[in-house]
This record gives structure tokens, sequence and C-alpha cells, in this order.
């Protein structure tokens, strides 16, 4: 079956910086989880980190978009990423398209150039801003990619469509051929705010959502893992990812 991932946000900004990325990772595998999704955001010491962490991760998540807010190719960040994921010896690096605009299609050539020859799959999340989140900006962009001779996969986040308005399940329906990676998040509405919660506490029809993407696909857990027993928390949450891929 395909692997199971726990991105390690889903233990939470504080757990995290208490214990740090390495401890986090052994707890998922402890768990049962198949492999974890390093956050770039919550690397204290990177160079250190990412050097412990080496081989334990499949997928680098960084929090820079591809295109500046210009709409240029943020080289730079690219190159950051690229390097964190050679670093953790993880195939795949997880990132938004930023700034990307119609302009900004003529810098794809130059994207495709960069990735030749690269050992690292770069995928695409739909992330909660207007210009990099939305089903149309995505739409677009993956248009322009095919046509200037890419072929970008997508990482879809179940939850992260609520922040924008869309529909999660317009959304996955749109772009599963594109998915190679999914972010299992459930979704609650506060009274100011959408919280990520468990997909079993999630209001989203996301049985339906999950139907609609490819199931043979890895699948992250991206929702809060909290409570006394965190190991058997995490054991339970892996468990029910992996049952979900029966759903009929």
């Amino acid at each position: 079956m395909p692997p199971v991932l726990i991105s390690l946000s889903s233990f939470g900004t504080a757990e995290v910086g208490r214990h740090g990325q390495l401890w986090c990772t052994r707890l998922a595998l402890e768990a049962g989880a198949d492999s974890v999704e390093v956050r770039g955001e919550l690397l204290r010491e990177p160079a250190a980190e990412l050097s412990a962490l080496a081989g334990l991760a499949s997928v680098y998540s960084s929090p820079e978009g591809l295109w500046a807010t210009d709409g240029s190719l943020d080289e730079g960040a690219l190159a950051r990423g690229l390097a964190a994921a050679v670093a953790l010896r993880a195939h795949r690096l997880k990132m938004s398209i930023g700034g990307f605009a119609t302009p900004s299609k003529f810098s794809l050539a130059k994207l495709k150039a960069l990735l030749e020859a690269q050992p690292v799959e770069l995928v695409i999340e739909n992330d909660q801003t207007e210009q990099a989140g939305t089903v149309d900006a995505l739409l677009r962009f993956f248009d322009a990619q095919q046509q200037a001779g890419l072929d970008l996969g997508m990482t879809f986040d179940m939850g992260n469509w609520h922040w924008l308005g869309e529909c999660p399940l317009r959304a996955a329906e749109a772009l599963a051929p594109r998915v190679r990676y999914v972010h299992c998040k459930g979704v609650q509405r506060l009274p100011a705010k959408w919280v990520a919660v468990p997909l079993a506490d999630s209001i989203a029809p996301w049985r339906a959502v999950l139907r609609a993407l490819p199931a043979d696909v890895p699948h992250a857990i991206e929702y809060p893992l909290v409570g006394d027993d965190l190991v058997a928390v995490t054991r339970g949450q892996v468990a029910r990812i992996r049952a979900l891929r029966g759903l009929p």
C-alpha cells in the first residue's frame, strides 16, 4: 500500500519547539507511520537538524513560494528547498506557487532547466492564499506548466480550501489527475476562523473528497495529534488513514 506519513506540524508548534523534529520523527515512526514530512518553518537549527534527520523523511516542506510577490521566479527559494531536501535524502520537495501570475509563464522554461537532473521531485501545494490556493489559480498554473513541458504534480491539502471559501470536492474533481500526495486535514468553523481537526471531527465532505482523489499516492496526517499517550494517539490515527484507503 502507498505510505502513510505524518506532517510534523501535526504535533503542534509548541511541542515541536520543545522537543525538535527528530524527536517527533522517532515518535511518528514508533507509532507506525511509514515516514514524515519535515517542516522548514519549524527548524530551529536547520543545518544540524537536517543532518540528524537524513534518511528518516521522504518530504521536505518549504515555507517559501516558488514565485515572488512581483511574479518573478524565486530561484533562491527553490535552491534552498532543493538543498534541504537533498540534505534530508527526501525524494519530494513541497512548495506553493507563491506569486505566480500571467507574466510568470515566461519563467517556466527556467524552472524546467533548474529541475532537470535533480534527484528531488517538486510538488505544488494549495496554500491558504488567493494567489496560490484557489482552484482557478492552480488550474491556470498547471495548464501553463504543461504547455512549457513540465510535469509537476500536486500536494492536495483537503482542508486549506475552506480558508478561501472554495469547495474541496470541486477542487478534488478538477485537480485529481495532478495529485501525487494528499494532506489529510479535517476542519471545523470557530466564530472567527477555521481550524484543523481530525477527519472524524470534520464538517467537510471528507469521505467524498477522498473518493475523488487517487488512492495509490502517499497520504499524510496534517491535523493536531494531541493526548497524554501521544504514541497511542498517533498510532490510532495512522491506522485510521490506512483503513480509509479502502473506502468504497
